[in-house]
């Protein structure tokens, strides 16, 4: 099977999305101690007490969905809906960058000073989509089409018009649905 993990910079935004199987409903972000567990998994820092809890988790579920949707509108090759937009810039005006200079001149975008909790959380979130815009592999980052799936795979074919996380399950599921609807149509 061919590797479908997204870049380093993308790959906390691909694990966050994923914590939802939205075939067997399982949300490991929800869960009991999900969030810590996607926080150690991706290299991010734990949540002080006073800023994790059901807020945060709620904020990232909300965050999750809204990037499930561009996502999948990077799938059909076009834009989100309106809706999905403005809610993922709302999410995203809540938690800030800011450039940082190191002393050897090297640059990177960084959390505002001051974010706690889900805000800060987005924001190293967002630093990792900047980056993946400006390298041009942002619009890889795509939802399988099956509507059973959804599953958030980076797209890795040469012309980038992949659709399916899997060709060989929902990719087949999908041509086999295909092929018998023409075949019911053609009688």
């Amino acid at each position: 099977m061919a590797d479908r993990t997204a870049p380093a910079s993308l790959l906390p935004v691909q694990g966050l999305v994923n914590t939802l199987d939205v075939e067997t409903g399982a949300d490991t972000l929800t869960a009991d101690g999900g969030l810590d567990a996607f926080l150690a998994a991706h290299g991010l820092p734990p949540l002080a007490p006073e800023d994790g809890g059901p807020a945060a988790v709620r904020a990232l579920t909300e965050l999750r969905e809204a990037l499930r949707a561009v996502c999948l509108a990077h799938t059909a090759g076009g834009g989100p809906a309106a809706a999905d937009a403005r809610t993922l810039d709302r999410l995203l005006a809540r938690a800030p960058l800011v450039l940082a200079v190191a002393p050897d001149g090297t640059t990177a975008l960084r959390p505002a000073a001051g974010l706690r909790g889900a805000d800060r959380l987005t924001a190293l979130l967002a630093a990792g989509i900047a980056t993946a815009a400006a390298d041009g592999t942002w619009t890889r980052l795509k939802a399988c089409e099956a509507h059973d799936c959804r599953w958030v795979f980076y797209d890795r074919s040469p012309a980038g018009r992949g659709r399916w996380c899997a060709m060989a399950v929902c990719g087949s599921r999908a041509k086999m649905r295909s092929y018998r609807a023409r075949r019911a149509e053609s009688g």
